[in-house]
């Protein structure tokens, strides 16, 4: 994902079916309000990362990770809601009060246990 920081005022951003491995370099689209990453690489060791850097899209509302290979862990989905609470809906599915206030509670266990699937999956790849 590179040179989309010129895109200041861009809205909606499909990048599905399109091989990225890490969310990177969207700081600057502050106006980013929907992100299609459908059906990319994104897997538990870059996952932690990449959800962290649409924190600083405080515009984004809906997000779509279906397909990525970190959606096989059952925790993904509150612990995205959890780091992302600007957004209204996780793959197409809204997020209501209560799975704010399940992911808040559970914040901590998925974050030990997403790191320690990571650092395996990490060492896979090289």
């Amino acid at each position: 994902m590179e040179n989309l920081g010129h895109l200041k005022d861009l809205e909606y951003l499909n990048l599905a079916l399109n091989n990225v491995e890490r969310i990177e370099g969207l700081r600057q689209c502050e106006f980013l309000r929907k992100l299609d990453m459908t059906v990319n690489f994104i897997d538990l060791d870059t996952f932690e990362e990449s959800v962290r850097e649409l924190q600083h899209n405080r515009e984004l509302r809906e997000l779509f990770l279906m397909g990525n290979p970190c959606t096989d862990w059952k925790g993904h989905r509150p612990f995205v809601i959890h780091l992302l609470p600007q957004l209204t809906s996780l793959d197409g599915k809204p997020i209501n009060k209560t799975m704010r206030i399940v992911a808040a509670r559970r914040h901590e266990e998925l974050l030990k246990e997403l790191r320690s699937l990571a650092g395996p999956k990490a060492e896979e790849k090289k």
